[in-house]
């Protein structure tokens, strides 16, 4: 059977109550079993599912209560038990199945209690059985028959990952309106003209759909217009036009039935008078192909997604435009503030005097996104608000015990909702989708309560959706500080490298007065004016920003000023993939920050590996670990370590750079030339096994390379290529076309760190290379260095230490110098010195066996050769020893972490001789 979300929400609900009080494990577990099946409408097992006491195979022998293969197994346990146990067990006993029958969601219940375990990902979620209703989309994968519908929008779930974000229907709807936005452009509409048309048409499908006008009356008037098109725009100059006239007016049309039978919507979206579109026969029929499509399957979050679509890709990286997925948005106002408030519902739901003055709370908050692109936030906030409040009315009503007059009641509305957006398009996209949203929660209230809700739609109800620059205009201007609750959003990402001359203005306006933010994030702007805006409030503030803020010397180039203001981060989720629902996609990495000022929540909370564990204190680098920021340094915090430095920078133009065979055939016609070439290895050469060369001529007599052609013929390139160089040092360097510009080089062997490495690989593969061998700027140096260094770097404690304050590019480590300085080095005995430097020369040993092998291909996660990862687990243990840990108590890597931050807290505190840093 398939069932809606609201069904199988309504099913929970009936479900929970059975079961909410716990049960009997062994005698009851069956009878859970078929009914927690039913809740989503598969109550009969099939050929597929295995109950515990009916198992066929050996291998499904203490498996689980209940396997259904490639789908879901669930154990139960006795109450008081420890769950995340349980769930070990049957994560370990899942994967001796046959890999395409291991199940990717582990469920785990003592019947009070639910632990679901997603397998892939690792994420654990844990809740009350009494709340299941809440939580079901967590089951999506279980799911495979048909689609089962999202309770906003009807939207189908994608069952190969679980993942509700309307990643099908939602996905069709925009590519049509990418279709539709493409005709449009082909028959001359550009510019703004076309971002106005497309806002209204897509209002107009939405409205057709769900009620707001008759049904099917905006498709049809478009069907009545010519198949050539010709009239269409005419035609719709006009519904534009009465759709813009006031309620009195359009009555005397309404009745002549010369357009769509729209309400009056209030707002500003039909005013405007751009230039008229072109319609063809395929513009037309483009249209038409989007009046066919069932709109009010989908959810106005989704609009965003489809201005993302129709956007230029140079001017999504240019603004910073990244939309954002539901599941993001609701990993943030969970924590932030939906979770406090289902909670504080559950504690005065039996209450009606303090229902009621929760309810009222719930009308008086006040939400500001002040970068609200297309309105997601706003949208799923609101949604979400007024679920809340009809679950608030429904109690209400069963408490009263009569029937009550539930559309009076109904206090939350969009008012209460504000935003800033400084693009005119997706300001409009916004205030449409919040007018929808707004509908179709009228319409979920008529559904709950069965009859049909008709509130009447006046502008004071509406968002308040302002566009402007929200770097330059006061946000109390777009709500009083007074009536103010919460900040949240998804500023626009982009790096000091990358921002326009406007956006350095709008940080250097924002930043008045302080120094050191010049290489943040421009998303940083938004955390800090929020920041001066909250302090001595109650207000809180969380954003969706790039993982850049919580990295290296950008952590405490944001936070020591937050914190100095008198800001706590209240949660936090450390780095995760972005993920959202179109085409162009952004491709980065993420974090989700709340603040407020101190003493606000009590309760912090960091979000890792799916659990949301509580802590005392969450620091710049998202750990609960010492208050701590890293300082630019020009050494090691350790004395005696040897310096590290950039490799060599040809900035050549490719003309002192040598292929293997453009060596070979220089080297057949001047074999001579041998001692002017030498091997050049950047990151990718040294990790993948890449081999070029290079002309090194220092301190070479032009004698020895004068009379070659070749190389006369690429000195004269690299002059070229240097004197059009915008740089004055490379210009002035274009007089020297022999040299690399920085040279580098050490005069002895050398340990070699790609600047870039992948994030997903256990250790940043490092290691040796003779003095003769020229590395790149693409990679750090560390001159002399003994085993007991590359020992130390090469360990788990230093990848903790890197995993926390490291740069990231994507989800690759981007390592600096700031890294290698700032770690707090142990200070071992002999024997722990000489046990690491043991170890260290056996990964090198281990390294050596496979010599046809790269770096890479060796450090690969899951084809890493049992020997080296063996030598690397004899290390780690070795360089836990010498910093204190046994293997008793082998820390987890944000542990381990934690213990190297309070060092460094310790060593910068004795070295300043001024307390703690």
């Amino acid at each position: 059977m398939i069932l809606s979300w609201k069904e199988i929400s309504h099913n929970a609900m009936t479900f929970a109550k059975r079961w909410a009080r716990g049960g009997d494990e062994k005698p009851e577990t069956r009878s859970f079993i078929e009914a927690f099946l039913a809740v989503f409408g598969m109550a009969d097992p099939n050929r597929d599912v295995r109950f515990g006491g009916h198992a066929t195979r050996e291998s499904d022998k203490g498996l689980a209560d209940y396997l259904w293969r490639a789908r879901i197994a669930i154990k139960t346990a006795s109450k008081g038990q420890d769950l995340a146990n349980v769930c070990e067990r049957l994560q370990a006993h899942a994967l001796r199945l046959p890999a395409g029958e291991i199940p990717p969601l582990l469920m785990v219940t003592d019947f009070a209690s639910i632990l679901l375990c997603r397998r892939a990902t690792g994420d654990r979620i844990k809740f009350r059985t009494k709340d299941l209703s809440r939580h079901v989309k967590l089951f999506a994968d279980m799911i495979v028959r048909g689609t089962v519908p999202n309770p906003c929008t009807h939207a189908g779930v994608n069952t190969q990952t679980g993942v509700d974000a309307q990643a099908g229907v939602d996905a069709q709807a925009a590519e049509r309106m990418v279709k539709l936005h493409d005709a449009l452009k082909s028959c001359g509409c550009r510019g703004h003209g076309l971002e106005v048309y497309l806002v209204r048409l897509l209002f107009c499908l939405f409205a057709d759909d769900t009620g707001i006008s008759r049904k099917g009356g905006f498709a049809g008037y478009v069907a009545d217009s010519r198949p050539d098109g010709s009239d269409l725009s005419k035609r719709l100059d006009r519904l534009f036009e009465i759709l813009d006239m006031p309620p009195a007016a359009r009555d005397c049309l309404r009745r002549q039935r010369e357009f769509p039978d729209f309400p009056d919507i209030g707002g500003k979206l039909f005013t405007e008078r751009p230039e008229t579109a072109g319609f063809d026969a395929n513009t037309r029929q483009a249209l038409l192909d989007c009046a066919g499509f069932e709109w009010n399957r989908i959810c106005p979050a989704v609009f965003g997604s489809m201005f993302q679509g129709v956007m230029d890709p140079k001017e999504r990286r240019g603004t910073g435009t990244h939309y954002t997925s539901e599941e993001n948005i609701m990993r943030l106002i969970n924590p932030l503030f939906l979770d406090g408030l289902w909670a504080e519902f559950e504690r005065v739901r039996e209450y009606p005097v303090k229902l009621l003055a929760f309810h009222d709370r719930l009308a008086g908050l006040s939400f500001l996104d002040p970068a609200c692109g297309c309105g997601n936030f706003l949208i799923v906030t609101y949604r979400e608000l007024r679920r809340l409040e009809l679950e608030v009315l429904k109690t209400a009503r069963e408490s009263a015990k009569k029937k009550i007059d539930i559309p009076r009641l109904l206090k939350v509305n969009a008012a209460q909702f504000h935003g800033i957006e400084r693009e005119w398009f997706p300001c409009q996209i916004a205030r449409a989708g919040m007018l929808l949203v707004d509908h179709q929660m009228d319409l979920e209230a008529s559904e709950t309560f069965g009859a049909y809700l008709a509130r009447p739609r006046s502008p004071t109800r509406n968002a308040n959706v302002v566009n402007a620059n929200a770097l330059r205009i006061g946000w109390e201007s777009v709500v009083p500080i007074q009536r103010l609750s919460y900040i949240l959003g998804n500023p626009p990402f982009v790096g000091h490298q990358l921002r326009s001359a406007e956006q350095t203005e709008d940080m250097d306006l924002v930043f008045a007065g302080r120094t050191n933010y010049g290489k943040l994030d421009y998303a940083g702007s938004w955390h800090y004016k929020s920041a001066r805006l909250i302090m001595g409030t109650a207000i809180q503030a969380a954003f969706v920003s790039t993982n850049s803020i919580a990295q290296g010397e950008s952590a405490g180039a944001l936070w020591k000023p937050l914190f100095d203001m008198g800001m706590e981060i209240t949660f936090a989720y450390p780095t995760f993939k972005w993920d959202s629902e179109t085409r162009g996609k952004a491709a980065v990495f993420c974090v989700i920050v709340g603040f407020a000022a101190a003493g606000i929540v009590v309760d912090k909370r960091l979000y890792r590996n799916g659990r949301a564990e509580r802590v005392d204190f969450i620091n710049a680098y998202l750990l609960d670990a010492p208050n701590v920021f890293l300082q630019p340094r020009g050494k090691p915090l350790a004395k005696g370590l040897p310096p590290m430095t950039k490799g060599s920078q040809p900035t050549d133009g490719g003309n002192l750079i040598l292929s293997e065979d453009e060596r070979d055939e220089l080297l057949r016609s001047y074999p001579h030339a041998e001692r002017l070439i030498r091997p050049l290895v950047g990151a990718d050469d040294y990790l993948y096994g890449n081999v070029r060369y290079c002309l090194w001529l220092k301190d070479i007599a032009p004698a020895e390379y004068g009379a070659i052609p070749p190389i006369m013929m690429r000195l004269e390139r690299v002059g070229e290529s240097r004197r059009k160089s915008r740089t004055p040092s490379v210009n002035r360097d274009a007089e020297k076309p022999m040299l690399f510009t920085q040279i580098r080089q050490p005069e002895e062997d050398y340990l070699i760190i790609p600047r870039h490495t992948s994030g997903y690989r256990k250790y940043i593969p490092i290691g040796y290379l003779g003095k003769e061998t020229v590395a790149s700027d693409a990679s750090y140096i560390i001159p002399s260095a003994s085993l007991f260094v590359f020992g130390t770097l090469t360990s788990n404690v230093h990848m903790a230490w890197v995993s926390a304050v490291c740069g990231r590019l994507g989800h690759s480590f981007r390592y600096t110098p700031a890294v290698y300085n700032c770690f707090p080095w142990c200070e071992p005995t002999d024997s722990r010195r000489a046990e690491i430097e043991r170890t260290a020369q056996g990964i090198l040993d281990a390294r050596a066996m496979f010599p046809g092998s790269s770096l890479a291909e060796l450090y690969e996660p899951l084809a890493m050769p049992p020997t080296l990862r063996a030598a690397h687990a004899e290390n780690d243990r070795a360089v836990m020893a010498a910093y204190g840990f046994t293997e008793e108590d082998a820390p987890s890597e944000a542990a381990c972490a934690t213990r190297l931050m309070e060092m460094y807290r310790t060593l910068t505190a004795k070295e300043s001789g001024q307390g703690f840093a």
